[in-house]
């Protein structure tokens, strides 16, 4: 038998269907890709400008494997200042290439070989990917007759009946329905999780682009039992920055620590001084002014695939459109996908990328410019009147 074998768990674990998709329809002529999960903004100016100061001015040494002291505090102020939360810079917050590597430590700290993860579903595809990979079994719980939200009645049921659920995995706003949860819909959530006593992983990467209302976090209600997560990837428009945040109980964060000094010793030092304008005040307006570009997207939107006749609720949060295939299309989710982008020259993401309950589905991003959308939009309705039946 040979030694050169590579690990057996790997076999069984696929690369990220969202970014298989996405090229196996990229060479196509004239595509307008509406796929990937990336902002089409450029990253503010005073951002470029701090990173830049960074390289001309040298400061081109590992940062603490944590992130910049400064860079922590600048992140434990705008935590507070965003979500009213409390972190201590020096042991609660560590600096990540990026939310999926803060994701990633996350589980990879708390999973023991059998442990379970529960998530509600469609869920973002990594999510299984990096359970696997931490040694732990996904649980995905499909709510698509909930309006696409996990309720404190379902939770409590799936633990009950699983005592070896160890982590409630959330995402909201959610990557790929675009729907967010009520200040009342966490604290029943909080309610549950306490009385079960088991972790949440709490990714709030698209926390900033909630459309009504204020944003709640679940650290807000259950500080002891989360692992928050977030970033400047999404808010900010910096997916290529890499710039990620951990925080969470300081003894479990220590735990954390081992993982990421192991894996990557140190984030990139430019981009953290880009991360120290990103997450200053300055930063706020910059949030602000995407944030209202994106509703402009998104109602419009909602107005043009509902005249189409397309069954899509209102998402809160997020830059995506989830919707159903019509029901007079011959096929599934992934033949849909196809056909448009052949016919109709739109990239679009087959719901089943996300799971199961995805099925049937398909996620539209609207991080790209409205002139795009419109195009987009205007060739998927001929694409309707071409081949709905008479």
């Amino acid at each position: 038998m040979t030694k050169r074998n590579t690990k057996e768990t790997l076999k069984s674990i696929k690369p990220s269907p969202i970014r298989t998709f996405n090229d196996k329809i990229s060479g196509i002529e004239g595509l307008i890709k509406l796929t990937l999960g990336e902002p089409d903004f450029p990253t503010p100016r005073f951002i470029k400008d701090a990173a830049i100061q960074s390289i001309d001015k040298s400061f081109n040494g590992y940062s603490h494997s944590k992130g910049l002291a400064e860079l922590r505090e600048t992140i434990s102020g705008y935590l507070k200042r965003k979500y009213d939360l409390d972190y201590r810079a020096e042991d609660q917050i560590i600096v990540t290439v990026g939310a999926t590597e803060a994701i990633f430590v996350s589980l990879y700290t708390l999973l023991n070989p059998g442990d379970k993860v529960v998530t509600a579903a469609p869920n973002y595809a990594v999510y299984k990917t990096q359970v696997n990979l931490a040694g732990g079994e996904f649980v995905p719980v499909d709510v698509t007759e909930d309006d696409f939200i996990l309720t404190p009645e379902r939770l409590d049921k799936v633990l009950t009946e699983d005592k070896d659920i160890k982590v409630l995995l959330m995402n909201h706003p959610s990557n790929p329905t675009g729907h967010t949860y009520t200040a009342e819909q966490i604290e029943g959530l909080a309610e549950v999780v306490k009385k079960h006593d088991i972790w949440v992983i709490s990714d709030e990467i698209y926390s900033e682009l909630t459309y009504k209302g204020k944003h709640v976090s679940v650290a807000k209600y259950l500080p002891e039992h989360t692992i928050l997560i977030n970033g400047a990837s999404k808010s900010h428009s910096m997916t290529g920055w890499r710039m990620g945040i951990v925080a969470g109980p300081a003894d479990v964060l220590k735990q954390i620590f081992v993982i990421h000094q192991g894996a990557i010793n140190a984030p990139t030092t430019q981009a953290q001084f880009a991360g120290l304008a990103a997450y200053s005040e300055e930063g706020d307006a910059a949030i602000e002014e995407m944030r209202l570009e994106y509703k402009i997207r998104r109602d419009y939107l909602l107005g043009r695939f509902r005249d189409m006749g397309f069954d899509v609720s209102t998402p809160n949060g997020a830059f995506y459109l989830f919707i159903k295939i019509p029901d007079w299309f011959e096929g599934d989710d992934m033949d849909f996908c196809l056909k448009v982008a052949h016919e109709a020259k739109v990239g679009l993401v087959p719901g089943q990328a996300f799971g199961e309950a995805g099925k049937n589905y398909f996620r539209l991003s609207y991080a790209a410019n409205l002139e795009n959308l419109e195009t987009a939009v205007d060739r998927i309705e001929a694409f309707v009147e071409e081949n709905k039946p008479k």
